[in-house]
């Protein structure tokens, strides 16, 4: 029994897979918050454009005139 125990206690085949999930847990963090900041400073941005483009007086085409 005690000799098992010390071959488990030594036994390193899942710590790459430990990592790697790690890893990738904070991959995934990362890039979800790289998408709210970019969806919060777009969001103001249409919102400033949205404003402008509506407060502009498009003219009437058609004859000059007399």
């Amino acid at each position: 029994m005690l000799k098992a125990f010390q071959n488990f206690k030594e036994d390193e085949a899942g710590a790459v897979t430990v990592d790697w999930v790690v890893l990738t847990a904070a991959v995934v963090g990362l890039a979800t918050l790289l998408v709210i900041q970019l969806q919060a400073g777009s969001s103001g941005l249409t919102a400033e454009t949205d404003s402008f483009l509506g407060s502009q007086v498009v003219g009437e085409i058609g004859l000059p005139s007399e």
